[in-house]
């Protein structure tokens, strides 16, 4: 599975460029942070697990069937090239309560790309299977999904930069005044900071269930 989008990325929680460490204590006393052009990876809210019922309508306790968890997501970014590559690799941990015959589980996740936080701009759908030998409660299986982002789209306007990694020193009239604070400013990083999110596709029924615990 892949995603292919011409648009820049940017970590949400690291907006400065041209730092070295995160967190690091500058000499001349402020502290700097570390921009990277790959996205945040991570789960959304309410997608990381499913239940299914028998039967699928009822939402009773004792018509639970089948318990799946997403865990263990990590992205792996290459951002060396042309383009900006991150593979997405997660475990699915499966529980069943009737254990009696062997059965095949396929359960579909999605690959998401976010803008600034709120906007979906590419997505996905692929499917795992979970295979339950006789008598077997739990299985795990693994997933990936990749996606590329061009480069040339992931960095930020040189004035921006400029305005974010420029030394102030105390006195200096705009010293205490977070650049983020200016309308263009925000704007050009929330328009440049992207993630890739993965979770199980769920249907409304189950989303509302998630939501309801």
């Amino acid at each position: 599975m892949s995603v292919k989008i011409l648009l820049p990325t940017l970590a949400a929680a690291t907006l400065l460029a041209g730092c070295k460490t995160t967190g690091e204590i500058d000499a001349t006393g402020g502290i700097t942070a570390v921009r990277t052009a790959c996205p945040v990876v991570g789960v959304p809210a309410a997608t990381g697990d499913v239940t299914l019922f028998d039967p699928p309508t009822s939402q009773d306790e004792n018509a639970i069937d089948t318990v799946a968890v997403m865990t263990n997501v990590r992205g792996s970014c290459n951002d060396q090239g042309n383009d900006v590559v991150t593979t997405v690799t997660f475990d699915v941990q499966a529980r069943r309560i009737r254990t009696d015959s062997a059965r095949t589980v396929t359960l579909p996740y999605f690959i998401a790309i976010v803008r600034g936080g709120n906007m979906v701009v590419a997505k996905r759908i692929g499917s795992v299977t979970v295979q339950f030998a006789a008598g077997q409660a739990r299985a795990q299986v693994s997933g990936s999904a990749t996606t590329s982002i061009a480069r040339s789209a992931a960095t930020l306007p040189q004035e921006v930069r400029d305005q974010l990694t420029r030394r102030r020193k105390a006195g200096d009239e705009d010293a205490a005044t977070d650049p983020l604070s200016k309308p263009e400013v925000r704007k050009a990083v929330l328009s440049a900071s992207f993630e890739a999110l993965v979770g199980f596709q769920l249907t409304d029924a189950q989303l509302r269930y998630n939501a309801s615990r």
